[in-house]
C-alpha cells in the first residue's frame, strides 16, 4: 500500500493538488498501465538548495531554490525555472509533472523537470541577479546535463539568465556545454523560432480548435490574461489572422477596449516598467473585471490557479486556451464543460516551446543550424499530429480534450515505465 508524500499537503486547489486529480479522471482510460499509475502521481527526485549571495551593499542574503525531475521514464528531464516571490516546492512539482505530461503529449524524447528560485528578481541589480543564478545553476550541477536534465526560461527568465547558467555549468565540467539549457542567445547555440514558440503553439491549437468548433477568427474577440512573450505572441498571430484582443491584464493591471487594442502600440509599452495600464488606447478596469469582459477566446497565459469556479462561471467564452500551465482549477473545468465551453489544455496547447527547446537541443548535439521557415514547419506539424490524435482520443471516449491528453500522453509515459521495468 502506497503512503502519500510527507513533505507535501495539497489542497484540491493547490499546483499539486490539481495535477493528482487530472492524473485521477484518466485512470479509467489506462487498462493495465494503471498497476504503474502510482509512479505519476510522486516526483522521481526533489532537490532544495540554498542560494546565498553577497548583495551589492556587502549583505549577506539566501534564497531558496528547488530543482524537481518528475519522471524521466523517457528521456532527460526538461522544463523551465523561474524566479518569483510565491514559487514553493509544491509549485514546482506540480509544474515538473505537467512537463512530463505534456513532453509526452507532443511525443518528445524527454521526461519533466522544472526549477524555481524564491526570489523577486524586480528587487534585485544585474550583479546581483548574476550572482543567484549562477550560485542556484552550481547547486543543482550535481542533477542537470545535456543528457540527465535541461533547463530553460520560464517566469522572469530569459536567455541572458540561460547563457550565465550554461556558463556556469560549462566552468564546473570544464567544457562548454551548450546542449545543458535551452532558450539561450542565438550566438550562444540558441535557436530561431525559440522566443515565439509557445506563443505561436497557442494560436496553432487555437486556429484549429476554431476551426472545429465553426468560431471564424476574422472579428472574433479575445481577451487575453499575462502579456509577455506567450500572450502578447498569440495575440498578434491573432490579429493577423483577423482576430481583435478586447482585454489584456498584466502584472500593473487590465485594460479593456471592444473596438480592439492597438497591439502595435500596446506591446512596446507593456515591456516598460509602468505595464499595459499605462497604454492610453483603451479603458482600465478592475481586475477581477476582466473575466466579464465579453470575448470568444479566453487566453489565461498567466500563472497557475487562475480560473476559478466563479470566474468559470462568468466568462463569456466559447474557447479557452491555455498559455499559462495549470491556469484551470478541476471544479472549474467542470463547469466550463457543463456550459459548451472548449478547453485547450496547457499540456497541449501551450507545447510549442519545449517543442522548440527540443529543436534547439537536438541542433546544438549536431552544430548544425536551420532557419526560422523550417523550425516554424516542424513547429506546427508536430502539434497538428499531437492536437489531431488527442482529438481522435476524446471523440473515441467521448472524454475532455484536457483528460484525452493526458490518456495519451500517459499511456506513453506508463508503456515506457513498464518496459524498462523497475531497477534493482
Amino acid at each position: 500500500m502506497s503512503e502519500k508524500l510527507s513533505f507535501v499537503n495539497p489542497t484540491p486547489t493547490s499546483p499539486w493538488g490539481t495535477y493528482l486529480q487530472q492524473v485521477d479522471r484518466v485512470m479509467p482510460y489506462l487498462g493495465d498501465l494503471a498497476k504503474w499509475a502510482e509512479t505519476l502521481k510522486r516526483p522521481k527526485r526533489a532537490l532544495i538548495v540554498d542560494v546565498p549571495i553577497e548583495m551589492d551593499d556587502g549583505r549577506i542574503a539566501h534564497y531558496e531554490g528547488y530543482r524537481v525531475q518528475h519522471n524521466m521514464s523517457r528521456g532527460p528531464g526538461k522544463g523551465g525555472v523561474r524566479f518569483h516571490p510565491d514559487v514553493t516546492l509544491e509549485e514546482v512539482m506540480a509544474l515538473s509533472a505537467w512537463m512530463t505530461v505534456k513532453t509526452a503529449a507532443v511525443n518528445l524524447p524527454y521526461g519533466g523537470a522544472k526549477g524555481g528560485i524564491r526570489v523577486d528578481p524586480k528587487k534585485l541589480s544585474l550583479k546581483e541577479l548574476e550572482k543567484v543564478t549562477r550560485r542556484y545553476t552550481s547547486e543543482i550541477g550535481i542533477i542537470i546535463g545535456p543528457h540527465t536534465d535541461i533547463p530553460a526560461p520560464d517566469v522572469n527568465t530569459n536567455g541572458q539568465i540561460m547563457a550565465w547558467m550554461m556558463d556556469t555549468y560549462s566552468m564546473n565540467t570544464g567544457g562548454t556545454a551548450t546542449g545543458v539549457v535551452t532558450g539561450k542567445p542565438l550566438h550562444l547555440g540558441g535557436s530561431l523560432g525559440r522566443v515565439k514558440a509557445t506563443g505561436r503553439g497557442v494560436f496553432v491549437t487555437g486556429r484549429e480548435a476554431a476551426r472545429r468548433l465553426g468560431l471564424d477568427l476574422r472579428g472574433a474577440r479575445i481577451a487575453v490574461q499575462g502579456f509577455g512573450n506567450v500572450g502578447s505572441v498569440a495575440a498578434e498571430l491573432f490579429v493577423e489572422a483577423g482576430a481583435k484582443i478586447v482585454a489584456v491584464q498584466d502584472h500593473t493591471g487590465t485594460i479593456v477596449n471592444e473596438k480592439g487594442l492597438d497591439l502595435a502600440e500596446l506591446i512596446p509599452v507593456s515591456r516598460t516598467p509602468a505595464g499595459a495600464v499605462s497604454f492610453k488606447g483603451g479603458d482600465v478596469v478592475p481586475n477581477e473585471a476582466f473575466w466579464d469582459v465579453p470575448c470568444d477566446i479566453l487566453i489565461p497565459a498567466a500563472l497557475e490557479g487562475q480560473i476559478t469556479a466563479a470566474r468559470a462561471k462568468k466568462t463569456t467564452a466559447k474557447l479557452v486556451l491555455e498559455g499559462a500551465n495549470g491556469p484551470t482549477v478541476p471544479e472549474a473545468d467542470d463547469i466550463l464543460a457543463e456550459r459548451g465551453v472548449l478547453v485547450v489544455p496547457d499540456v497541449i496547447c501551450n507545447a510549442g516551446g519545449v517543442t522548440v527547446s527540443y529543436f534547439e537541443w537536438v541542433q546544438d548535439f549536431s552544430s548544425f543550424f536551420w532557419d526560422e521557415d523550417e523550425i516554424n514547419v516542424r513547429l506546427d506539424r508536430i502539434m497538428m499530429n499531437a492536437l489531431n490524435q488527442i482529438w481522435d482520443t476524446a471523440d473515441k471516449h467521448k472524454i475532455s480534450l484536457r483528460t484525452a491528453t493526458y490518456a495519451v500522453a500517459c499511456e506513453r509515459i506508463l508503456m515506457a515505465r513498464q518496459e524498462r521495468g523497475l531497477y534493482p
